[in-house]
């Protein structure tokens, strides 16, 4: 598994779990919201909800690495998965760790600052 697939593989993922925070900048960039709302929706979704967009992500970060293994790896039998178990336990893992990373990274560094600038929070 290359950077490449281990990005593709986490990227969508650390979207949905991020969606908390990321939903008020979009509707403020696309002018569908005031900038108030979007402060009080941001409040709402993060406060009330975050850990269900974080299961969210982790549960299409475990369906993104099904579809992996089976298309790309070929493991598609409780046999192929036996052979290849330490292989599959290195990339899980892996993916997991980009994935809580990459998550952090975009929700407390990227959406954090563009929300600053937008002045949706301080």
């Amino acid at each position: 598994m290359n950077i490449k697939e281990l990005l593709k593989i986490s990227g969508i993922p650390v979207l949905v779990a991020s969606l908390c925070c990321l939903s008020p900048v979009i509707l403020v960039m696309l002018g569908i919201s005031t900038v108030s709302f979007a402060s009080s929706l941001a409040d709402t979704l993060y406060g009330t909800y975050k850990w269900y967009f974080r299961g969210l992500g982790l549960v299409s970060l475990l369906v993104a690495l099904v579809v992996y293994f089976r298309r790309v790896e070929g493991v598609c039998t409780f046999d192929d998965a036996v052979r290849k178990r330490n292989e599959i336990i290195n990339k899980v893992a892996l993916a997991l760790i980009v994935g809580v990373l990459g998550y952090l990274f975009f929700l407390y560094v990227v959406v954090h600052y563009i929300g600053v600038f937008l002045n949706i929070w301080a």
